[in-house]
């Protein structure tokens, strides 16, 4: 009895460690840009500021993954990670010049960038022969991140936006707390620390290469937005609580449409592509809806539309992953489209971005958004075509015979 009251109770302490640790990145992507322009940042600088991370995450991921694979403590690694991102984060609010700023951030990301794959990692360990499902702690997450937006943006919008460094401690203080009460783990369901080792056999494929071209196409626009969004919406009028209402509506339906996905669509590479071309659309859509818009309260609700094309797109990325690369090379394909979403279209999101933003204003930025989607789009409907027309054929047997669970990177 006592075993099972000890379970439940870890149980809960995870799910509400994934509350707390997206909403310490909600805070972080949503309200950090409004701190770096407070402090005298144009445009061009903040998006080169957060596409750190991008870059950084190429180092800090394999690393974190390799010290796991060897401590065999997951548990104490996140813990180790948490209380960095902790220390440094205090560092970059102190930062008094752009030079301390760049530097202390750098380091930040180090810490924070790879928590989200780490942590999902230690709650799939958790719950490995359990009746428990990673969809469920997922929600949590998501509830987190929206619940955490909506209510910071009325207290930053009466403190300030430097007790944004107060907010931020305190949630990774109670995602500490909720970590140091879960028990250790006996067992781990282990990590691919070096998911790399198959790029070169990947690069013979062109198909699953056009693939992550269209990909990164289409995953611009969405770090653009990501990166300047309350920005726009503060320079169409709105103030920090319309900033947390947008976040809040982009996020709230997110577990909704992955169940649906995973439930509904059908395991075959021309439907999925076909289903990622329409999603792609959704995206062109969404951009030249926010290139209209003229008040804060239309971002607001456009960002609904996040929930859809956001959580569709890298779901039915993934699962074509699944299909598309041989099985042995499955971790290098799952990286590299991670990266690719994550990484070089990070990169290239804050900075080009940036530019657009200070350069040309903000409805150029997402006209440009308009424009590389739809370019996407064409290439996954070509794609699509190909592959039902007999132009393609799998190189292996049945990958969704041993399809995993997936997690968002946002």
């Amino acid at each position: 009895m006592r075993e099972n009251l000890d379970k439940q109770f870890s149980f809960t302490s995870l799910k509400w460690f994934n509350f707390f640790l997206y909403g310490t990145v909600v805070l972080f992507s949503s309200f950090f840009p409004l701190y770096l322009q407070e402090v005298g940042m144009n445009k061009l600088e903040i998006g080169s500021l957060m596409s750190v991370g991008a870059l950084v995450s190429i180092i800090a991921n394999p690393f974190w993954g390799i010290w796991t694979d060897r401590y065999q403590n997951i548990r104490r690694i996140v813990l180790l990670m948490l209380t960095g991102t902790l220390v440094l984060s205090q560092v970059v609010f102190q930062a008094n010049t752009y030079e301390m700023i760049y530097v202390s951030i750098l380091f930040f990301y180090f810490f924070q960038g790879p928590l989200f794959a780490e942590s999902n990692t230690m709650i799939l360990s958790y719950i490995d022969g359990t009746r428990h499902r990673f969809s469920s702690f997922r929600l949590w997450g998501s509830l987190g991140w929206a619940f955490t937006a909506i209510l910071a943006g009325p207290v930053i919008e009466w403190a300030g936006v430097s007790v944004l460094s107060y907010l931020f401690a305190a949630l990774l203080c109670a995602a500490m707390i909720s970590l140091i009460a879960l028990p250790r783990l006996d067992h781990s369901i282990g990590i691919a620390p070096l998911p790399f080792k198959g790029f070169r056999q990947i690069f013979y494929h062109p198909f699953f290469l056009s693939f992550i071209f269209f990909g990164i196409l289409v995953s611009i626009p969405n770090t653009m937005n990501n990166t300047f969004v309350s920005l726009y919406i503060t320079e169409l009028g709105g103030s920090k609580t319309m900033i947390g209402l947008a976040v809040f509506l982009s996020s709230i339906l997110e577990v909704a449409v992955l169940v649906l996905c995973d439930r509904y669509l059908k395991r075959s590479i021309p439907v999925l592509l076909g289903w990622l071309a329409l999603v792609s659309a959704l995206f062109v859509l969404r951009w030249w809806l926010m290139a209209d818009a003229t008040t804060p309260l239309q971002v607001a609700f456009i960002q609904i539309l996040h929930c859809v094309t956001f959580g569709g797109f890298f779901y039915v990325g993934t699962r074509l992953t699944m299909l598309l690369v041989p099985k042995p090379y499955r971790s290098s394909g799952q990286a590299l489209y991670t990266l690719t979403w994550s990484g070089i279209s990070g990169i290239m999101g804050g900075v080009l971005g940036g530019w657009l933003y200070q350069y040309l204003g903000a409805q150029n930025m997402y006209q440009s958004g308009v424009f590389l989607s739809l370019i996407g789009t064409l290439g996954f409907a070509a794609m699509r075509l190909l592959a039902s027309r007999g132009g393609y054929h799998p190189q292996d047997g049945h990958p969704e015979e041993d399809w995993n669970e997936i997690e968002l990177n946002r």
